[in-house]
């Protein structure tokens, strides 16, 4: 059985040390879907609401939250980010589906700052439709794809 990496033999947490891997171009993409009420998504996508364009607004929450991750995780490291990007599908009329993708060339990979881009930008959209949409649900954050490193590439099964 494969141990965990952050933490040291004698079970303390401890950030791993990358200073040997090698330099690489990591790339992850990260998912979240936002379910509410159609006349919500309906208000969302003719930008009818207050608080303004609800999608922009979640897009520019998701990139800053990717830049911020190693303050939000206690063990990640900073990366140097190349590129971060965040997108919206609607696959039905009660559901956004958003797609993060962080791009990095460094020793470690960028899977949590593409899984908080999608997580920040789900939350961003919530806090802006909450007064309009009780029942709001935030699910199904996960894992896409990631490339880069000695792992390999993961693209999870459909």
């Amino acid at each position: 059985m494969q141990s965990f990496s952050h933490f040291d033999s004698e079970g303390a947490s401890r950030m791993v040390d990358v200073g040997e891997k090698a330099i690489t171009v990591r790339m992850a993409r990260a998912g979240a879907q936002v379910r509410m009420r159609r006349e919500t998504l309906r208000l969302i996508r003719d930008r009818g609401l207050a608080k303004g364009d609800v999608l922009e607004v979640a897009r520019l929450a998701g990139i800053l939250a990717a830049k911020r991750t190693a303050e939000l995780i206690p063990l990640c490291h900073t990366l140097p980010l190349d590129a971060v990007s965040v997108s919206f599908q609607f696959p039905d009329e009660m559901t956004i589906a958003i797609l993060a993708e962080a791009r990095a060339t460094a020793r470690t990979g960028v899977e949590m700052e593409a899984m908080v881009a999608a997580s920040i930008a789900a939350l961003t959209i919530y806090d802006m439709c909450k007064s309009v949409d009780r029942e709001i649900v935030v699910e199904n954050v996960l894992l896409e794809e990631k490339a880069g490193g000695r792992s390999g590439h993961f693209r999870r099964n459909p």
